[in-house]
C-alpha cells in the first residue's frame, strides 16, 4: 500500500500536477527556441518532430526562462503554486517579490528547475501514455502488428506476449519518475522560495509595527475608557452620598449628572472612533480622535474639584502633539479619580515657549493606593506617548503632593 501511495497518492497526483503545470509554464520559451533551433540545424517549423531540434530548443529555453524569473511577479507566482501543490508547509515560503540579488538568484534557480524538469515530466505524461497502451494491445490486435508502429518498433516478434507487462512497466516508470521528481522539487522549493536575511527582516520590521498600532490602540481603549468609567463612578458616588444626607444639595446631583451625561457622550464618540480604526475603516466621521480643544470638557466631566490653567495658546500646539497631550491628562485625571478619591486636582498646561509642559497634582492619599503586580497600564501609557514625541514624563510625590510633570518639544 505504502508504494502505491508513494506513486499514486494525493500528494504524488498533486506533484505531478504541478510539474506539468511547470511544462505549460515552459512552451514559450520552448517556441522561442525552437525558432533559434530549426534555422541552425535545418529543421523544419516551429512543430518539427526532429528530435535535436526539440532537444537545442529545450536547451535555449532554460535561459530565457531564467531571465524571465528575475521579474517581481515570478517569485509570488511560484510560492503560489508550491504552497497549492508541493505539499510544503506553508509558513517555509517567502512572501511577496524578491528582493536583492541573492533571492532574485534563489527564484531563477527554482523557476528554472521547475519549467525545466515539468517540461520533461509533461512531454512524457503526453508521449508515454498512448505508447505503453497501444504495446499492451499488441497481442490482442493484428492489425496493430501489422501497422507502421508496430514495424518501426519490431512488435511484431515472439516476444509480443510479454508487451501488456512492458507498457504496464512503462506506466509505472513514468509515475515513479513523476514521485521522484515532484520529491526533489519538494525538498529544494523551502531552500529556494524561503525567506532571506532581507526577507526576515521585513517580516520582523511588520510585525514590531503591528504590535505598536496595536499597543497604541489599547492605549487608546485604556485611557478613554477607564476615565470614562473612573469618573463616571466618583460622580455617582458623590451624587448618591449628598442624596442620602440629611439635606439634599439637588444641584449638586444635577451637575452630578450632567457631568455622568457628558462623560459618556464624550467616550461612546472615541470608542466609536478607535473601533472605526480597529476595522481599518478611518472613522472620517468622528476625525482623528479629541484634542486640547476637548479639554475644557474633559475637566468638566472630571468633576468640579478639578482646575484647569492655561498658559499660551493651545490652538498652535501640532494636531498630533494635541491629541497625546489630551490622553495625558485624560489618564491624570483617571489615576488622580482612582488613587487620590476625589482630593482637589490641579492641572496647569503651558504652550509658551518651544516645548508643552504638563503639570498635574493632588493631595497624597492617607493611605498608600494597592500597586498591582505588573506597575499599572497607566503611567507606563504617559511615558510611551511622551517618549514617541521626543518628550519625558515623569511622577511620583513632591512637597507633599503627588506630581505629574509632562515635557513634550512642540
Amino acid at each position: 500500500m505504502r508504494p502505491a501511495r508513494a506513486l499514486f497518492g494525493q500528494r504524488a497526483r498533486l506533484r505531478w500536477l504541478h510539474l506539468i503545470l511547470g511544462g505549460a509554464l515552459f512552451m514559450p520559451f520552448w517556441m522561442v527556441g525552437s525558432l533559434a533551433a530549426g534555422p541552425l540545424l535545418g529543421g523544419g517549423g516551429l512543430f518539427t518532430g526532429d528530435l535535436w531540434v526539440q532537444l537545442l530548443a529545450y536547451v535555449v529555453g532554460l535561459p530565457l526562462a531564467a531571465v524571465a524569473a528575475l521579474f517581481p511577479l515570478a517569485r509570488p507566482m511560484s510560492v503560489a503554486a508550491a504552497r497549492a501543490l508541493c505539499g510544503v508547509d506553508a509558513d517555509r515560503f517567502a512572501d511577496g517579490p524578491a528582493h536583492g540579488r541573492e533571492a532574485r538568484g534563489r527564484t531563477a534557480g527554482w523557476f528554472t528547475l521547475h519549467l525545466g524538469a515539468g517540461a520533461l515530466v509533461s512531454g512524457a505524461t503526453l508521449a508515454l501514455p498512448p505508447f505503453a497502451v497501444a504495446v499492451m494491445a499488441l497481442p490482442f490486435s493484428p492489425g496493430l502488428r501489422e501497422s507502421e508502429l508496430g514495424r518501426h518498433w519490431g512488435l511484431d516478434r515472439a516476444w509480443i506476449w510479454a508487451a501488456p507487462l512492458a507498457g504496464l512497466l512503462m506506466l509505472l516508470a513514468l509515475a515513479a519518475v513523476a514521485a521522484a521528481t515532484g520529491a526533489l522539487l519538494a525538498r529544494q522549493a523551502p531552500r529556494l522560495l524561503g525567506p532571506s536575511p532581507a526577507d526576515r527582516l521585513a517580516a520582523a520590521e511588520r510585525r514590531a509595527a503591528e504590535a505598536e498600532s496595536r499597543n497604541r490602540l489599547a492605549r487608546e481603549l485604556h485611557d478613554s475608557v477607564g476615565h470614562a468609567l473612573s469618573a463616571v463612578t466618583l460622580q455617582a458616588g458623590a451624587a448618591r452620598r449628598v442624596l442620602d444626607g440629611d439635606a439634599a444639595d439637588l444641584e449638586f446631583v444635577r451637575e452630578a449628572l450632567t457631568a455622568i451625561e457628558e462623560t459618556t457622550r464624550r467616550t461612546v464618540g472615541e470608542l466609536d472612533w478607535v473601533l472605526g480604526v480597529l476595522r481599518d475603516e478611518g472613522a472620517p466621521e468622528h476625525g482623528p480622535g479629541p484634542g486640547l480643544d476637548a479639554l475644557e470638557s474633559l475637566v468638566r466631566g472630571a468633576g468640579p474639584r478639578v482646575a484647569l490653567t492655561v498658559r499660551g495658546a493651545l490652538g498652535s500646539v501640532p494636531e498630533a502633539l494635541s491629541r497625546e497631550a489630551y490622553r495625558i491628562v485624560q489618564e491624570g485625571l483617571t489615576n488622580a479619580a482612582r488613587h487620590a478619591g476625589g482630593a482637589p486636582v490641579t492641572v496647569r498646561l503651558d504652550a509658551r515657549t518651544e516645548e508643552l509642559e504638563i503639570t498635574m497634582e493632588n493631595p497624597l492619599p492617607d493611605r498608600p493606593a494597592v500597586t498591582r503586580p505588573d506597575g499599572g497600564r497607566g503611567l507606563r501609557g504617559i511615558t510611551e506617548r511622551a517618549r514617541q514625541l521626543g518628550g519625558t514624563a515623569g511622577a511620583g510625590p513632591a512637597d507633599g503632593v503627588w506630581r505629574l510633570a509632562v515635557r513634550i518639544p512642540r
